[in-house]
């Protein structure tokens, strides 16, 4: 078997001083050797010494060792690393090399993901310790496993108070102190962990990083603003979570801020930020309460689309489309009438004059706002959208043909989506038909698009999608 080479190859390297053409062989051996049989020999793997090569100031040693061990720990149950390495993976924690950390942080993610084995990482504080630290690491690889395990600690009671009432708590403050990004990333985990349930919410919640990440959105400092509103967002995206901002008066506060923005020079830094909070709340709650109760937010989303600043035009657009995307929510955009149609003529205009990214975007939002169930597509509310897509520009579906011929398949895909929702209405789908056959070069556009492919899955799934573009 190809696995008694794997042994034979493990007990030479343990016996030699500079074992390089021995760990290329074993290298290369591994890759033959299904991860089965490596398994049947897990009990007789040695690893210790490929650990301890690490600690050797040679670069490609190092790197042939972490590449040798990261097959041969997959032969081996979380169990047993957790039992029999736990030397190994403490000083792998805090070798100078991140392939190093970064193949230590995966087993400790496979530990704490077995629920066998987890209990062995609660009991070792000195490594969890070592974890959290990892956070302040340079490499944003290291920081985001580091992350990922301590997340997936916190989803045991046993967990929670092993983060929250121990010394490990002072340990994340005190990592937070190392710069603004590492704090960020506190902020990060703290959120991803209050996401589970109203009762990790409330152990964070108690350590009061939650109650500081609040402070800092609605402090002074504009480009802490920007930063803190995403992570908050993502707060917001669990119902507890939302129920948490508004119990603390969190969201009148930010809806507050964006009152205020008019009269800062600043607000441009965080105000695309506080109107996805918005936006994302639509999408999560009803529109029609959330539009009413916070009115700042859909007139403010109104004002960007007069914007010169693409950004700000990218947003309102994006929050359109998923504001747009619900009966609710295309309800609430017809109440506001006239001033709907003048900002669809915009979206029409910025669809056909725009940057090819913000082009795109438009016509995400066009797809948006157009699509209607089959289950919902009742006269008043066809007649609505029709009306909506009539005012896009005098000739909306050669304002489609032009777009669909430029050289971007992702352009022409967004535009042959908006197609497929008129054909797919029953108002519109004769009319749209018929104005397909008398235009030869608008069907083939669609036919014969370059790249279609790459649309493929979007259109098999023809309901949009509301998101923001990044």
């Amino acid at each position: 078997m190809m696995a008694a080479q794997v042994l034979a190859l493990l007990r030479e390297v343990s016996r030699l001083e500079a074992p390089m053409e021995e760990l290329r062989a074993l290298q290369s051996v591994l890759q033959s050797v299904p991860l089965s049989e490596l398994r049947e020999q897990a009990a007789e793997l040695r690893l210790g010494p490929l650990f301890s090569l690490l600690n050797e100031n040679h670069r490609e040693q190092t790197t042939l060792c972490v590449s040798i061990l990261e097959r041969l720990l997959q032969a081996m149950e979380p169990v047993h690393v957790a039992r029999n390495l736990k030397v190994d993976l403490q000083r792998g924690l805090t070798h100078p090399n991140d392939s190093v950390k970064i193949l230590t942080l995966s087993q400790v993610g496979r530990i704490v993901e077995n629920s066998d084995a987890v209990t062995e990482i609660l009991n070792n504080g000195e490594l969890l310790k070592q974890v959290v630290y990892c956070i302040a690491g340079e490499n944003l690889s290291v920081a985001k496993a580091a992350i990922k395990s301590l997340s997936r600690i916190s989803l045991t009671q046993a967990g929670l108070e092993v983060l929250f009432e121990s010394n490990l708590l002072d340990d994340l403050k005190n990592v937070m102190k190392t710069n603004d990004i590492v704090r960020y990333r506190v902020y990060e985990l703290i959120v991803e962990i209050s996401s589970v349930s109203p009762e990790s919410l409330n152990y964070c919640t108690t350590s009061g990083l939650v109650t500081q990440l609040l402070r800092e959105l609605t402090g002074e400092d504009v480009l802490v603003r920007a930063t803190c509103i995403e992570t908050v967002t993502s707060l917001a995206s669990t119902h507890h979570g939302r129920q948490y901002l508004a119990q603390e008066g969190v969201i009148d506060q930010i809806s507050n801020i964006i009152v205020g923005a008019d009269s800062d020079p600043f607000s441009s830094f965080y105000l695309p930020g506080f109107v996805k909070f918005f936006g994302n709340l639509t999408i999560m709650d009803s529109p029609q309460q959330i539009c009413e109760r916070y009115p700042v937010f859909v007139e403010k989303v109104f004002e960007m689309t007069e914007s010169q600043d693409p950004t700000m035009i990218g947003v309102a657009v994006d929050t359109i489309g998923i504001l747009g995307s619900s009966v609710e929510g295309k309800q609430v955009l017809q109440k506001t009438g006239t001033r709907f149609e003048r900002l669809l003529m915009k979206i029409g205009y910025q669809a056909k004059n725009a940057s090819t990214e913000l082009k795109i975007r438009c016509l995400d939002a066009i797809s948006s706002l157009l699509y209607l169930p089959p289950e919902q597509q009742t006269d008043d509310l066809l007649r609505m959208t029709e009306s909506w897509f009539s005012s896009l520009s005098r000739d909306p579906l050669e304002l489609l043909r032009g777009i669909s011929t430029q050289p971007f398949p992702e352009l022409r895909c967004a535009a042959l989506k908006v197609f497929t929702i008129l054909l797919k209405c029953r108002f519109w789908a004769g009319p749209v038909a018929y104005r397909l056959s008398v235009r030869p070069p608008l069907l083939a556009a669609q036919v014969q698009i370059s790249g279609a492919h790459r649309c493929t899955a979007s259109l098999a799934m023809l309901r949009p999608r509301p998101t923001y573009s990044n």
